[in-house]
């Protein structure tokens, strides 16, 4: 329901700025040009920001916050691969597939082999998070979105935004990557 009212919400929005934007100016030609495409980024952005708390700049990747709350409350469930539930790397693969088209490992510690260790405080929207939840390897991965969030396939509370400031997330925490690129150039 919350997420039906949010929709509702983005799409009112969209077209009152679309409804003020055609009446400012009657005589112009209604054809979409960049300046349209810039103001429909500048609306994705300003609604993902608001619904996930992540303040997104001018580079951020639109696609990544769609997939992202696309998949908000799917179910966890271990192996899973689809919205009847997922898990943690599959999730993370999910992702890097349908927005960066490159193919990750399909477990927490397959992933982070194919990483270069990146600091906390140097972590970019897209890089993976490795969390050692109870064991000396890793056991989770996510995806880092932006202000020390990240989207992930929670085993409690299925996929979600978490915040790495968090007393539990940082306690597991183990370190970010990000792909080799070597890994991204060929896909």
């Amino acid at each position: 329901m919350k997420k039906l009212a949010i929709i509702i919400l983005f799409i009112a929005t969209t077209a009152t700025v679309n409804a003020q934007t055609t009446k400012a100016v009657p005589n112009q030609a209604t054809e979409k040009n960049n300046n349209d495409d810039d103001n429909d980024d500048n609306l994705s952005k300003g609604y993902f920001s608001q619904i996930m708390g992540v303040a997104l700049s001018a580079t951020s990747n639109v696609k990544l916050f769609q997939f992202v709350y696309d998949w908000i409350g799917t179910p966890y469930h271990l192996g899973g691969n689809n919205k009847n539930g997922i898990d943690c790397s599959k999730f993370a693969f999910e992702l890097y597939n349908k927005v960066f088209n490159t193919v990750i490992g399909n477990n927490s510690r397959n992933i982070f082999s194919m990483v270069n260790p990146v600091g906390k405080e140097e972590l970019k929207e897209g890089d993976l998070v490795f969390f050692k939840i109870h064991s000396r390897s890793i056991t989770h991965v996510g995806v880092y979105i932006g202000d020390g969030r990240f989207a992930h396939a929670s085993s409690s509370k299925g996929v979600m935004i978490s915040n790495l400031a968090d007393p539990y997330w940082t306690r597991y925490y183990y370190n970010g990557g990000r792909l080799l690129s070597d890994l991204t150039a060929s896909n």
